[in-house]
């Protein structure tokens, strides 16, 4: 029973990387079509992120009441209902209005199945939960390119996408009585003791102050910068500074993705041999060294390969961090840092790609190495300060 709710756990996060990519890969068919500039992408991105990080720092309160199963089937149920709207839409308006609960679903069950991965299972089922996602991120712009290349509009694409999330937003409901049946199964996914002595959730002020709160907030946002900086950019800086084309830079940028994906497959086995501390000090460690090659004057294959590097030291920092926050922070309190970990991931990744296109425009994209090296230093410097003040024992 505990594995077939892992496999459902999993499907959800499949679920939840695939429309991230949809927006990206479908917009230059749909801003033409709805009369706004290309840089209108950014306000529906925004929209999805604000919905996001709303519901990431009341997913404490949200769980608690509803329990992770309900919430994780009513998310996915809202975001299959915005694809919907997607798919249906004629104006850059209305694109709006379904951004809303677009993101309002993807922030609760990111919270909720992050947190109760955390809880009841291992650092290698996480590791795994997090290459799900990576999968759907990999399907959905898949599906939109079948659909774009067969002749059909962007519409379609959404509709296909939608369809798979009514599916699977089903089985999550069909499932609800393992989720219930599972919390009562002593042992298994019971509450860790002294979570059910809380029975309030935790305000944002009183999170903030549980010492090493605001290091770990700090850390994600600094993650995420780095990751969705590298992801946006990669392709731009080795076109401007290597000197790369542009159709194969895009190829080589897609590799920065796949590392993500492939690496935390591989981390899930290195989490056996591993702690989440070693694994987090590996990734970061990969991370600078990747960016230390992507500046060196070594060529146009060696700042992919440096691109790369920063992909597969990216994949075990983020699921690693989040499964151990109930040993950092304790169980009790692990909903809750974990929806303002969410909060602040999705932060990082609203301002600081676009804080580098403003550096990119007016100076120079060169400066991609340097920018993601001073993020990245100070993320390890924050979570260094969180052992010292949670988990250092």
């Amino acid at each position: 029973m505990v594995q077939i709710l892992l496999v459902i756990i999993y499907i959800s996060f499949i679920s939840l990387g695939l429309p991230d990519a949809l927006l990206g890969s479908a917009w230059p068919s749909m801003y033409g079509e709805m009369g706004v500039p290309v840089s209108f992408a950014g306000v529906i991105s925004m929209i999805i992120a604000l919905g996001t990080i709303i519901s990431s720092l009341q997913s404490d309160r949200v769980t608690r009441k509803l329990g992770a199963g309900v919430v994780t089937a009513v998310s996915v149920a809202m975001t299959a209902a915005a694809l919907f709207g997607f798919s249906i839409s004629d104006s850059f308006f209305a694109l709006c209005l379904w951004a809303v609960p677009y993101g309002l679903g993807a922030g609760s069950v990111d919270a909720a199945l992050n947190n109760y991965v955390a809880l009841h299972y291992t650092s290698r089922d996480m590791s795994w939960l997090h290459c799900m996602w990576g999968v759907g991120t990999i399907v959905g712009p898949n599906v939109m390119g079948y659909a774009l290349t067969n002749g059909m509009t962007w519409n379609r694409g959404y509709f296909y996408i939608s369809l798979l999330q009514i599916v699977l937003s089903a089985a999550l409901f069909l499932s609800l009585p393992i989720w219930k049946k599972m919390e009562k199964e002593k042992g298994i996914v019971k509450q860790p003791e002294g979570q059910e002595k809380r029975e309030k959730a935790l305000t944002l002020k009183e999170i903030i102050a549980i010492p090493g709160a605001k290091e770990i907030m700090i850390a994600f946002f600094c993650y995420c910068a780095v990751e969705q900086t590298a992801m946006l950019w990669g392709s731009s800086y080795m076109v401007l500074h290597n000197g790369i084309s542009a159709e194969r830079a895009a190829a080589y940028a897609s590799l920065f993705c796949i590392g993500i994906t492939a690496g935390r497959f591989v981390s899930g086995f290195l989490t056996m041999r591993f702690s989440d501390r070693q694994m987090i000090r590996g990734g970061q460690t990969l991370i600078i060294t990747g960016i230390v090659v992507l500046v060196l004057p070594l060529g146009s294959m060696a700042a992919v390969a440096g691109l790369v590097m920063i992909g597969l030291g990216c994949a075990p920092v983020y699921p690693c961090i989040i499964h151990s926050t109930p040993a950092c922070f304790g169980p009790e309190r692990s909903q809750a840092l974990i929806g303002v970990q969410m909060a602040s991931a999705y932060v990082g990744t609203c301002l600081m790609p676009p804080l580098f296109g403003l550096i990119a425009n007016h100076i120079s994209a060169s400066l991609l190495p340097v920018y993601l090296l001073v993020i990245a230093v100070l993320m390890t410097v924050m979570y260094t300060m969180v052992i010292k003040k949670t988990c250092a024992a």
